[in-house]
């Protein structure tokens, strides 16, 4: 991972920026989510010390830029008007267990000059390291910093910017969960994808679908009925357990197999989890019904499943083919521009 001061606003890469106070667990939050490191491990960490970014493919092409908490980036040094333009969502991130007034007088400073230079960015504010809090403080802590924050945008007179608020830790599912919906909104194909998974769900005996990136485990759609944290969780953890189970196999030369990863678990309830591999190391993660009539004629069923899935498959591929063909036709069409501006 290479250090970088600014996102080339150029890139088709959908950016988010990652922003707050010094030690606020920015940096965790990174290596737990993309990187897959163990929570307690990130007590270890050093403090981020400059700017950094890094790229993640999936459906989309993610750039993740951490800023320091210490760095001022207004300074002259800095192009921060073009940080910001380019940015698809800013993400700040504050301390819930340390004093946080200073954090929301540096986050309304923020969101002021981000929304001038680009007022389609996205503002997501994480309330961090809920482990340590009891649920009704939990509570008070996210009721009270919204209701600051909306104060300061008012006397600012940015009523009007939308900021998104989540409850998170590393130590459980709510930091993958308030990432998966932050991504979906830099994915301008997501109500196609949602109307597709709504399809699956009612055409087939399925409760929930995800479309996981199984790096990550954040899901970048879903299907319209809300999500439930425990259905997620089962849902990510056999993700886990199939590539695990998928790794011990090897071919007749004792090479690993390079076959299309697909898997069926049978769970204590009778209900099914499917999994099956999509594009750009995304997986479809389902579960579903298992009544009287499937059990009697299984092989039917899974056979209707495996069909509805390779169109979704196949949807899916020329849906990211005809949104590249769009970015390439867009940086053509620029260049072009610009070509006859000399």
């Amino acid at each position: 991972m290479e250090a970088t001061y600014l996102p080339n606003p150029n890139d088709s890469n959908a950016t988010i920026l990652l922003m707050g106070l010094r030690r606020g667990g920015k940096s965790s939050i990174c290596k737990v989510v993309f990187h897959d490191m163990q929570p307690l491990d990130t007590l270890y960490l050093e403090s981020t010390s400059k700017p950094t970014s890094e790229q993640f493919s999936s459906l989309i092409d993610l750039s993740l830029m951490e800023i320091p908490g210490q760095l001022n980036y207004f300074e002259p040094e800095y192009d921060s008007a073009r940080i910001f333009q380019s940015v698809g969502a800013l993400v700040y991130v504050i301390d819930s267990q340390d004093e946080y007034l200073n954090a929301l007088t540096n986050l309304s400073m923020i969101i002021e000059f981000a929304y001038k230079v680009n007022p389609k960015i996205h503002i997501e504010v994480l309330i961090h390291k809920i482990d340590g809090l009891t649920e009704d403080y939990r509570i008070d802590a996210q009721r009270d910093i919204m209701q600051r924050t909306g104060d300061e945008l008012l006397d600012l007179g940015l009523e009007g910017v939308q900021v998104s608020f989540y409850l998170t830790s590393i130590f459980d599912q709510s930091i993958y969960e308030a990432f998966s919906k932050i991504v979906q909104k830099l994915i301008p194909e997501l109500p196609s994808l949602e109307n597709m998974l709504d399809n699956l769900v009612q055409h087939l005996s399925i409760d929930k679908v995800f479309l996981f990136d199984v790096n990550s485990k954040l899901y970048v759609a879903t299907d319209s009925s809300p999500v439930d944290i425990q259905t997620y969780e089962v849902c990510a953890e056999f993700i886990d357990i199939t590539i695990d189970l998928d790794e011990l196999y090897v071919d007749e030369n004792g090479e690993q197999t390079n076959k299309e990863i697909k898997s069926i678990s049978r769970l204590s309830n009778h209900s099914l989890l499917y999994l099956r591999q999509m594009i750009r190391g995304l997986a479809l993660v389902a579960l579903i019904r298992n009544d009287d009539e499937n059990l009697n004629d299984m092989d039917s069923m899974l056979t209707v499943v495996n069909y509805n899935v390779n169109l979704f498959k196949q949807a899916l591929m020329q849906m990211w083919q005809n949104s590249k063909f769009v970015k390439k036709t867009n940086d053509v069409n620029e260049s072009l521009s610009v070509d006859r501006l000399h």
